[in-house]
């Protein structure tokens, strides 16, 4: 391989014979050597998914010859594709409010490079993360709502996430709800962590309305944005078991820890490009 680089290539399309046959005769035709690989097919939609990753070798076309190439593969089994260079690093732009504990946990994998990602900006409709988002050396954006004009705020905050050449934004308890014309501006690129175990207990204080109903698991939702209210495809879910004795704030702070873990998988599956779109659903090839 030539100097350890890696590419990743990701495909969606009708499920049919030879697919994985005619990817990985191509691969080794131009001389790429597969490190990864893993498929789906799904019997119930007929699509099939796979994620594959390689390394070029040294008769290996440069990356715009080889997508041209491909091209004609692609073709012949109206496959959806892209070619993602695995050493460039995501781009993650995100938002917060007032709680900070998934935008704390996040910058500490950032900080420490578990977490593979450049973050360019924070934004935010409060000043109270301000502090640690810059000793991370990371700019803050305070974009306040105005309740008269609230698509002036919207259009401020993708303001900063298109300077900032975002991949991707990340909803770290970022509460508020997004306009139909601005979900559909970040349709694909934008995670979102809801405080529940989704479709259960949708809207505010999730964890009082688990309580009330004597829930014994609870847990949280990362998903996709879309103009549907917490209705996009799951990307990941966590759980945790609890009782009678716990009240309404232990299941809050219980809950938070699960966030935390939750949506850092997500963003990382999202960024290393393990998450395919199935219709309403994902394919998550961990």
């Amino acid at each position: 391989m030539a100097d350890k680089q890696a590419w990743i290539l990701t495909i969606t399309c009708p499920d049919t014979v030879g697919i994985v046959a005619a990817v990985s005769g191509f691969l080794s035709q131009h001389d790429c050597f597969i490190t990864e690989a893993a498929q789906y097919g799904d019997p119930l939609s007929s699509r099939f998914f796979m994620r594959i990753v390689f390394g070029p070798g040294a008769m290996t076309p440069a990356k715009a010859e080889f997508e041209k190439l491909f091209t004609q593969v692609a073709a012949r089994f109206q496959m959806i594709w892209r070619l993602h260079d695995a050493s460039r690093k995501a781009r993650v732009v995100i938002l917060v409010s007032k709680f900070g504990h998934c935008l704390n946990d996040l910058l500490h994998r950032y900080h420490t490079g578990s977490l593979g990602v450049e973050i360019p900006a924070v934004i935010s409709n409060h000043q109270d993360m301000r502090s640690i988002v810059e000793w991370h050396g990371i700019p803050y954006h305070y974009v306040a709502v105005d309740k008269h004009d609230k698509s002036a705020q919207e259009a401020r905050v993708l303001d900063v996430i298109e300077r900032a050449d975002a991949d991707l934004v990340v909803l770290a308890r970022y509460m508020q709800i997004l306009s139909q014309d601005m979900c559909a501006r970040l349709q694909g690129k934008a995670i979102n962590i809801h405080h529940s175990f989704l479709p259960s207990f949708k809207g505010a204080k999730p964890y009082h309305q688990a309580h009330a109903r004597g829930v014994k698991i609870i847990g949280a939702t990362a998903h996709y944005v879309t103009p549907d209210l917490d209705e996009g495809p799951i990307i990941e879910q966590g759980v945790e078991r609890v009782d009678h004795t716990h009240t309404p704030e232990d299941l809050v702070a219980i809950g938070r820890d699960i966030e935390n873990v939750v949506l850092a998988r997500a963003v990382r599956w999202h960024t290393e490009q393990r998450v395919l779109l199935n219709g309403s659903k994902t394919v998550v090839f961990r």
